[in-house]
């Protein structure tokens, strides 16, 4: 018995764990794409930066 919950626990950790992973490489891609718009999108009269920092 004490196996088999084992593997399952193990299971339910690579999947919460692989869920995770698929939704920050979302939010990396979404990250991305915002700074890519402010690369393009930067005003003319600035050093060359649109941020602040």
């Amino acid at each position: 018995m004490v196996p088999l919950l084992l593997v399952l626990l193990l299971a339910l950790i690579l999947f919460g764990a692989g869920f995770a992973i698929k939704i920050l490489w979302w939010v990396a891609l979404a990250v991305l794409v915002l700074w890519l718009v402010g690369f393009v999108a930067r005003p003319s009269g600035s050093s060359g930066r649109w941020y602040r920092w």
